[in-house]
């Protein structure tokens, strides 16, 4: 007895994205976006090669490039790593209060890792909108592939903490280096030997919230502590703490965010450590809660909304022909002292 043929699942092929233009064609997406909008000159045989794998992919072009260049600035695209973050949320905020002030409005792209996939498939939605420009946000490592692969074609502006990382980017930046170095000298300015610190997820390098920490226990000829690494959670922060909890010799602890801190106050807490008589915590970004927290937490007052705000203004400089827009728009977040912190000899009160 044969066997009955099997019924045949159709397929439904996705439609090509720029990202398989740009493999078809050998070159990078980049490359594509020059030759679709005609902004700068491609080698005659790199152009013919992309036009090809257009043909042949039956690629749809994108229409931001041409709203740009027809004047229709009526949308601005946001690509970021995440979206339910406390400061990815409150930038964006910023950004789209800033836009509608402007009449425009915004759509927003979540790049889901820093795989070259996922990347290009942001960028490819953006680029199938009418946009007039872009802002990224560099907090973390999709953000950073997505301004290193995205056209520079259409206007884009960079918002993150840290400094430029090309001088060929407009960035709206929060000095995080002179905030994690303020946050450290408030700890040594209360007496304490040295301050230990837990470091929150990088873009591969060391942010600047612990470089400024090094920066500032280096000035003072005081030797490192090993650097304890965190994610961003309060459980993580939790499990951290508890490791250094078991540490007598610890009295002060800059963390690399507030939800890490409040994690690190649970543990030392359940340790039998009183916070700020024994030990003292910072945290970073001043999330509303953190007044709320006993004691109320001394952080860094990170100004997100200001961030996105100042992000969309310059990008905003861009689209009505500045020649020379600003390279940078950086502002240092500022130490808010609350009761998390004290002075050594304030173990010593009871």
């Amino acid at each position: 007895m044969s066997e009955s043929p099997k019924k045949q699942t159709p397929t439904h092929q996705k439609p090509p994205v720029l990202g398989d233009v740009a493999k078809a064609a050998g070159v990078s997406v980049p490359t594509v976006s020059r030759v679709l909008t005609s902004s700068k000159y491609v080698a005659p045989s790199l152009r013919t090669r992309v036009l090809k794998a257009v043909n042949d992919l039956g690629y749809r072009p994108n229409v931001a490039a041409r709203a740009t260049r027809s004047g229709k600035r009526s949308m601005v695209a946001v690509l970021t790593g995440a979206t339910s973050n406390y400061g990815y949320a409150q930038t964006i905020e910023g950004i789209e209060r800033a836009a509608r002030q402007a009449g425009m409005s915004i759509i927003i792209a979540v790049v889901e890792s820093d795989a070259e996939e996922a990347v290009n498939a942001a960028i490819d939605l953006v680029l199938s909108q009418p946009v007039a420009g872009v802002v990224i946000l560099e907090f973390d490592r999709p953000g950073l592939a997505a301004v290193q692969a995205f056209p520079r074609s259409i206007p884009m502006v960079v918002a993150g903490g840290g400094t430029p990382r090309s001088t060929r980017t407009t960035s709206a930046l929060l000095d995080e280096h002179g905030a994690g170095k303020d946050a450290t000298d408030h700890l040594l300015s209360l007496g304490h030997r040295t301050v230990h610190h837990i470091a929150v997820p990088t873009m591969g390098k060391q942010s600047g919230r612990t470089e400024g920490w090094k920066a500032a226990l280096t000035a003072a000829g005081i030797p490192l502590p090993r650097i304890l690494h965190a994610t961003w959670e309060p459980s993580s922060g939790y499990s951290v703490g508890r490791k250094l909890a078991a540490q007598s010799d610890v009295t002060a602890v800059f963390c690399g965010n507030d939800d890490v801190a409040i994690g690190v106050i649970k543990a030392f807490v359940e340790s039998g450590r009183r916070i700020p008589e024994d030990v003292s915590v910072v945290g970073f970004d001043d999330q509303p809660h953190v007044a709320m927290w006993r004691p109320a937490l001394t952080t860094i007052r990170q100004d997100f909304q200001d961030l996105g705000s100042r992000a969309f203004g310059l990008l905003e400089k861009a689209l009505d022909g500045n020649p020379k827009p600003p390279t940078a728009s950086t502002v240092k977040p500022k130490l808010i002292i609350r009761g998390s912190t004290a002075a050594v000899g304030s173990i010593f009160s009871d």
